[in-house]
């Protein structure tokens, strides 16, 4: 079901008009996961608004950044007024954001309230799904998905401070699979419903599910993938991206381990008019300055794997910053 005001026509005009998106996945340096994040005892604005201003003194000028349903479901008032106060503060900065409704990544367990610490040596140790893994398999509980979905998107579905909807990030890992194709489809369905101005997407990362990957190529508005290979490889994926002839994002991206550098990739993406967000920015609580487990033992020491900035602020790369901001501006 292709929304037929969405024409690769209509999604290229809308590209037209933006200048090169770039920027960063953001979560302050104070919160492990969305629910530090957002809710209203850690809800921390003055980090916010300090990361978010060194975001822009690098030349970005978006973020991608993660909701979560129960955070809805709790205190959809609240949280609301906390979405703006956010998008407030980035925009005043000059930096629109992407909104993730949905994630299939990291841990299935989960609950409100006070979060745990991070475990130590591990890499976003205390990242949650959304809406988890029972959820997904559960269509009986989806009912309060689609109001959660229908409502934050109501509520933000004109603001201009909202670049794109990102309706589900990676469906299908944490050995997920197709399983999680009928909510992405759903999801799809409950968004058009409400005909927001942005456009709608679900971004490819693997090239394992050719079912899902099929929908979210075909479904999104804008064409959105994650990329954390060494630039061949990445230049090779945006030539076949090309062929669906609407504008691509590249929504996660930069593994140093991986000779993902901004210095290879960043100039890839300029020239191919593709915006790009690299994961992780200032080093904190979600500790993805470690690698990826399966890559523990391939990480030469001191290497980090995300992040561009200490805590302080000061570069992990004087260099690399350098360099962010001269292809930026």
């Amino acid at each position: 079901m292709r929304n037929t005001n969405w024409t690769a026509v209509k999604a290229n005009e809308w590209y037209k008009n933006m200048p090169w998106i770039v920027g960063c996945n953001f979560s302050p340096s104070t919160a492990i996961n969305q629910f530090e994040m957002w809710q209203e005892d850690t809800f921390d604005t003055e980090t916010i608004k300090r990361e978010l201003g060194w975001a822009a003194e690098l030349g970005f000028n978006a973020m991608r950044v993660y909701l979560h349903d129960l955070l809805w479901e709790n205190d959809a008032d609240g949280f609301a007024e906390r979405i703006d106060e956010y998008l407030e503060i980035s925009s005043g900065l000059g930096i629109k954001t992407m909104l993730v409704l949905f994630d299939d990544c990291w841990n299935k367990e989960f609950e409100l309230g006070k979060q745990p610490e991070p475990k130590p040596g591990v890499h976003n140790s205390g990242w949650v799904q959304s809406p988890g893994e029972k959820v997904v398999l559960d269509p009986t509980q989806w009912g309060r998905l689609e109001k959660y979905v229908k409502e934050v998107i109501t509520k933000f579905g004109n603001d201009d401070r909202v670049i794109v909807w990102d309706l589900y990030n990676e469906p299908g890992n944490t050995e997920m699979g197709e399983k999680s194709l009928p909510l992405l489809k759903k999801t799809f369905e409950w968004a058009r419903e409400i005909k927001p101005v942005q456009p709608l997407t679900a971004g490819v990362w693997i090239d394992k599910m050719p079912e899902l990957n099929e929908f979210q190529l075909n479904e999104s508005d804008i064409i959105t993938f994650h990329n954390y290979l060494d630039v061949d490889k990445l230049s090779v994926e945006i030539e076949k991206l090309k062929e669906y002839n609407r504008p691509i994002l590249c929504t996660e991206y930069m593994a140093r381990v991986n000779d993902s550098f901004f210095q290879t990739q960043m100039p890839v993406f300029k020239e191919a008019n593709v915006g790009c967000f690299n994961w992780g920015f200032v080093s904190g609580k979600t500790q993805t300055v470690l690698p990826w487990k399966e890559l523990v033992d391939k990480s030469p020491p001191g290497l980090w794997f995300h992040d561009i900035l200490h805590k302080d602020g000061t570069p992990y790369d004087q260099k690399e910053v350098d360099f962010i901001k001269l292809i930026c501006r």
